[in-house]
């Protein structure tokens, strides 16, 4: 009886370490065929395991596209024409005759000072004219008859002459106690009230005129010879596009910053927009029609230069390439692609030279 235990025992422990043995080389086998119905079909076999190793990729075809450098800079809207209006002379202003944030024309008298003791000066000075006048006729009366003699009748011309200048110097003076508008525009706020004394260093108010307004910016002096005039730039402001043209270019580049200070134009018809406010500038430099231009994820650095990978009869190889113009989010390719070419995007890590993949999505356009 104990004899017939150890064989069993024996046994038991045989059938065992030879499952341990076996079962792992028999294990596929049971498991191809509960894939499938019966444990066979068309599903079954080496192949489909090959099949699910493929890495699924995405990738676009490369098309002609236009590229440009755009460099952005902070700037200022400044008005076409500004002045601080003040008097030329001093003395007591007896008018204002404007009305504050209200549009002038250009020569509309805006302010005066007090010029009554000029023209007392200036009718004395014309009734003396006026004699003096009188007295050259008939000098010359006499001159033409010989009855004086030419030194006689030229000291009364130089008289008349010395009285009409006389005349000029105090019109001019009395023009100097007139505030007129220079250009046409809007007159600010007004810092004087009528009965106030006012020098030539007294503000009385500011005059602008914001259509068109200026636009300012800088940009690196590396681009200095890239921007000249008639160059079209775009400014944003609240989130709102404008166009304006470049009229004025700096000769001079800031020895501080480095950069050179550049005007543009903007019509500004409607006068929406206000000196003072602050814009971002948008200038596109190095424009490229027809460019071959690939998202910059789509780049692999190397020790050698730089590489892409392209779906080729359903494999992604390496190709080298060499790159140009960059931008935020595109890179253009001078060398290496061509349009028409499939470029992968996905997956760009785990591919390798030559590696079978399946193309699971192709973008037409970039």
């Amino acid at each position: 009886m104990k004899k017939r235990f150890n064989v069993i025992i024996t046994i038991l422990l045989i059938v065992v370490l030879a499952g341990i043995i076996f079962y792992p080389k028999i294990r596929p086998l049971f498991a191809s065929k509960s894939n499938s119905p019966g444990g066979t079909g068309p599903g079954a076999g080496p192949g489909m395991m090959q099949s699910r190793q493929l890495l699924n990729v995405s990738g676009f075809l490369i098309k002609p596209v236009q590229m440009s450098d755009p460099i952005v800079s902070s700037g200022t809207l400044r008005p076409d024409e500004e002045v601080e209006m003040s008097f030329e002379t001093s003395g007591k202003i007896v008018g204002i005759n404007f009305t504050e944030g209200t549009r002038v024309k250009k020569g509309d008298l805006l302010a005066k000072i007090n010029d009554k003791p000029l023209q007392a000066q200036l009718q004395k000075l014309e009734a003396q004219r006026k004699l003096v006048e009188e007295k050259e006729f008939r000098q010359r009366s006499l001159l033409d008859k010989d009855a004086i003699s030419q030194e006689s009748y030229d000291q009364i011309v130089t008289e008349l002459q010395t009285i009409q200048a006389d005349i000029n110097l105090v019109r001019a003076r009395i023009s100097e106690t007139e505030l007129r508008a220079p250009f046409d525009g809007i007159i600010g706020l007004r810092y004087l009230s009528e009965g106030s004394y006012a020098t030539p260093s007294t503000r009385i108010a500011r005059l602008v005129k914001i259509s068109p307004i200026k636009i300012e910016f800088s940009i690196s002096e590396k681009y200095a010879d890239e921007v000249n005039i008639g160059f079209i730039v775009s400014f944003n402001v609240n989130d709102k596009i404008y166009k304006a043209s470049v009229y004025a270019v700096d000769p001079k580049i800031d020895l501080g910053t480095r950069t050179i200070v550049i005007r543009a134009l903007y019509p500004n018809k409607n006068e929406e927009l206000k000196p003072g406010t602050y814009t971002s500038v948008t200038l596109l430099l190095s424009q490229i029609t027809d460019a071959i231009a690939i998202p910059s994820e789509a780049l692999v650095p190397e020790m050698e230069g730089e590489m892409v990978y392209v779906y080729r009869k359903g494999k992604a190889m390496s190709v080298k390439v060499g790159t140009g113009l960059r931008t935020e989010s595109l890179i253009q390719i001078v060398d290496g692609l061509k349009f028409g070419d499939t470029l992968l995007t996905t997956g760009i890590l785990q591919l390798r030279h030559n590696m079978p993949v399946v193309l699971d999505t192709l973008i037409m356009n970039q």
